[in-house]
């Protein structure tokens, strides 16, 4: 097939934006359907090297195609029609860019003489997402001479480096189009084949990563004297974990400090590469005259802050001087304290830092001790629950699924406990999540992009983040996904039992908690997905390993919300 549609101009300029994308490394387009977008359209969908995947709802859509680039690390592109449409990819576009994800946004539009004059499904879109892209073009309308067609090329390339550089985010290109939206033919397109250059797209290649190295020796000398330092290892989604985890480990050991790991990074599914890991930080920080003794003069933050509460007044409360380490140019410090950001990644240096001395750590040591007791006592505790309550969920995932599996873990309660009880293992389990804007919308549609292409996957969600975006159960018959839906129904919104909002009430259970009581049995029939009511953890564990190969199940374990929060605040004051 060739890579220009000579049909007409609409049709050039869009396969010109198609072969362009294509070239670049874009794999992955969704699109919405729609009228003003149909040149679009059929240039991607023509497109032999392009997956292209319709999605009725364009919220959906947006979080589907954020749920692609989160798991392959490169742009995946949308595509809507104009008006209210592009307004739908709005949250996505901020989680996208609250998350640092890559992201090609294309909103087809009226061409200027039809805007503003009540035409028909036009309403303003310049720059309708502000100031959450990395950059915005408003593409020129349609034409078929070479110079503007070049221009085309360029802006193209230009927005797919501007998604990914410096850090990655959105790019967003509006494009008008006139007057035929299908390919009807037109003599002076197809007249342009004849004189169109043979190398017109020679020379564009994916995006080039630079293997940049600092040199942080003198600054790790400094690090090395330190006695009282931590590693916290936040929040993150690298592109190879192993390798992520593992200079984690080397930087520990050079340090000789111990790594404080939330449960949404990859580094406690890699326990082994790391003996100084401490997973029950949160836990720990709850005993006040404890903690006191283990304030620390150093911390070294990689990636975005962890979830835990405790830990962030912990940290404001002792304020060390604090360094972060991540490539982005973002402020990672929602505390202020005395921070520094150093624009680098863990894995380009880690393995090259001078080595310690060696010798023992007082300080390290007792982080360590205080981990093996905390982790006895959990594990002791939740292997002895018969009981079907919420926080066990999260401790069983961390050891029943398969290894490898990637998991989608939605926000509100299911972050806070993956934190809390998440055990270390060596599963290579792959987390995933939407902890930019903290959101509970897209989360159905997120994990089915995560999912798509990919191995057999996992999404643990409430009912409340589940209903919210039972859209995206539209998705997956055009998608390629095995996903395992564990959803936690405790009718209602759990994380705001834990607040002291729920004291009052009302207006509490209806306007806080707000529980929909929906029958999920009934939902699932109506969508045809596979359906299962788990009243045992031995039954969870049998549908859990091994895994579907194709097609959705969700899996619902009903508990009651505020027995599960007494439950917490005991255990709390229990452990502490």
């Amino acid at each position: 097939m060739k890579a220009i549609d000579f049909r007409n101009t609409n049709s050039v300029w869009s396969s010109v934006i198609a072969e362009t994308l294509s070239r670049l490394g874009v794999k992955t387009v969704v699109i919405c359907p729609g009228s003003r977008s149909t040149p679009l359209t059929f240039a991607f969908v023509r497109h032999p090297q392009l997956e292209t995947i319709p999605i009725l709802d364009e919220r959906s859509a947006a979080f589907f195609a954020l749920g692609i680039a989160k798991r392959t690390h490169t742009p995946a592109a949308i595509v809507c029609t104009s008006g209210t449409a592009a307004a739908n990819f709005y949250p996505a576009v901020i989680e996208a860019k609250e998350s640092r994800i890559p992201l090609l946004v294309f909103t087809a539009d009226r061409p200027p003489e039809l805007r503003e004059c009540h035409s028909g499904q036009a309403i303003d879109q310049v720059k309708i997402y502000g100031d959450y892209p990395n950059g915005y073009a408003e593409l020129s309308t349609p034409s078929l001479d070479l110079q503007q067609l070049s221009y085309l090329r360029q802006t193209i390339v230009h927005a797919e480096r501007r998604s990914q550089q410096p850090t990655p985010g959105v790019f967003h290109l509006n494009c008008p189009f006139g007057d035929p939206l299908p390919p009807l033919p037109e003599a002076e397109a197809e007249a342009l084949e004849a004189v169109f250059p043979d190398g017109f797209f020679d020379g564009i290649c994916g995006n080039i990563e630079l293997d940049v190295r600092v040199d942080l020796d003198p600054l790790v000398a400094k690090w090395q004297q330190c006695d009282r330092g931590l590693i916290i290892a936040g929040v993150a989604n690298p592109k190879n974990p192993k390798l992520y985890c593992n200079a984690i480990a080397q930087l520990a050991k050079r340090l000789n400090f111990p790594v404080l790991a939330e449960g949404l990074s990859p580094v406690r599914n890699y326990a082994s590469l790391n003996p100084y890991l401490v997973s029950t930080y949160d836990i720990i920080l709850r005993h006040r005259k404890g903690n006191v003794n283990l304030a620390p003069d150093l911390v070294i933050q990689i990636g975005d802050l962890p979830t835990s509460k405790e830990l962030r007044q912990w940290l404001t409360a002792v304020r060390p001087q604090h360094w972060i380490l991540d490539p982005s140019h973002h402020n990672l410090d929602p505390l202020h304290g005395r921070t520094t950001h150093l624009n680098v990644a863990i894995e380009t240096i880690a393995f090259s830092l001078p080595l310690q001395k060696g010798g023992m750590s007082q300080y390290r040591d007792r982080w360590l001790q205080l981990e093996a007791a905390t982790r006895q006592k959990i594990d002791g505790d939740f292997a002895n629950i018969e009981t079907i309550i919420e926080p066990k969920v999260s401790w069983l995932l961390s050891q029943l699924l398969p290894p490898g599996t990637p998991i989608f873990i939605a926000n509100s309660m299911p972050v806070r406990d993956v934190e809390w009880f998440w055990k270390p293992n060596d599963l290579r389990i792959l987390p995933f999540f939407n902890r930019g804007a903290n959101g509970i919308d897209g989360t159905l549609s997120t994990a089915l992009g995560v999912a798509n292409g990919n191995r057999p996957s996992v999404l643990l969600t409430g009912d409340l983040g589940f209903l919210h975006d039972t859209n995206g159960f539209l998705v997956a018959k055009n998608a390629n996904v095995s996903l395992t839906i564990v959803l936690i129904n405790n009718n209602g919104g759990g994380i705001f039992e834990m607040l002291p909002v729920s004291q009052f009430d009302p207006p509490f259970e209806d306007f806080f908690a707000t529980p929909q009581s929906v029958d999920f049995a009934k939902l699932c029939a109506a969508y045809d997905v596979e359906y299962c009511r788990i009243s045992s953890w031995d039954k969870l564990q049998q549908r859990l390993d091994p895994l579907p190969d194709r097609g959705l199940q969700v899996l619902e374990i009903q508990t009651d919300r505020k027995f599960d929060a007494q439950w917490r605040r005991n255990y709390w004051q229990q452990l502490s």
